[in-house]
């Protein structure tokens, strides 16, 4: 998950940004209505207003809804980056009787840097230093060469926007799928939101960031899951996909350098078009383990 500019700057400019394009659902996102818990955790007073300006685009209630999250579920966030999902799965966890653990980087690793080993640190941390509020997060080692997941534990895994980064390790793409499955328990739920690209072949190194349907199905159909519904709760047709520096050229990233570089940002790029294209258009889909 890549977020280069400070939530500040997102809720700075919240005002200027229209609400994405909510297309119909292929499945009847309001068959489910939203338990009275995750309303209020949405609307918490500790998610901060830079956070908050982001439902628009992410709708948490009705993801989480149409995903199938419920109370007393064993949960397992996958790459949470700076936060956003878990600042909602943890209070709700908390508050129903369930369990949330999130994927770190891999201590197992000798390779690992001292700085990942700090960012992991430090994001432990903030969750460990309120626990009236977020229970106890437990980690996971994460990384492409970890140990598979501990099998039929989960109920519900969530991944948000990281499928393509898993693109840049050759193997990788297969062996997080499968290691989803096997962690799962029986009837288990996938939950899966990912920039998504249009129609076609897929770049094999999603340099762009986005990610075709098609590729990211058959991918999670290969390790045994089945496609149980999409959703178009998070489509947004006024992303055009084609900018000067992938999807982190729209909001929240904003940047104005190619994605890796140790350039500084511009500081006369013009992000105005951007902000009123709003964050990128995504694929919303829900996959199970059979029983």
């Amino acid at each position: 998950m890549h977020a280069r500019r400070a939530y500040a700057l997102v809720a700075a400019a919240a005002a200027l940004m229209p609400a994405a394009g909510r297309a119909g659902d292929s499945a009847a996102t309001g068959a489910a209505k939203p338990g009275p818990a995750l309303v209020q955790v949405v609307q918490g007073d500790w998610r901060t207003a830079a956070e908050k300006a982001r439902d628009q685009y992410r709708h948490p209630v009705e993801a989480l809804t149409f995903w199938g999250l419920a109370p007393g579920m064993t949960v397992l966030e996958v790459q949470p980056g700076g936060g956003w999902w878990t600042n909602i799965l943890a209070p709700y966890a908390k508050r129903t009787g369930g369990k949330l653990y999130v994927t770190g980087a891999d201590l197992g690793n000798p390779e690992l840097s001292e700085r990942s080993r700090k960012a992991r640190a430090d994001f432990a941390a903030r969750w460990a230093a309120n626990p009236d509020l977020y229970g106890s997060v437990e980690f996971v080692n994460w990384g492409p060469k970890s140990a598979p997941l501990p099998a039929n534990t989960f109920d519900f895994i969530l991944t948000a926007r990281s499928v393509h980064n898993w693109m840049s390790t050759p193997g990788w793409v297969d062996k997080v799928f499968k290691d989803f499955h096997g962690a799962l328990k029986p009837g288990g739920i996938l939950a899966l939101e990912e920039h998504r690209a249009n129609p076609g072949p897929q770049d094999p190194k999603a340099e762009s960031g986005y990610m075709t349907e098609a590729y990211v199905i058959e991918a999670a159909e290969r390790a045994g899951f089945k496609l149980a519904a999409r959703s178009e709760i998070n489509a947004n047709p006024k992303d055009t996909k084609d900018y000067p520096f992938g999807v982190w050229t729209l909001p929240p990233a904003l940047t104005s350098v190619p994605e890796g570089s140790d350039k500084a940002e511009d500081p006369n790029f013009d992000h105005s078009k951007y902000l009123a294209i709003g964050e990128s258009d995504r694929m919303v889909l829900k996959f199970v383990k059979d029983k």
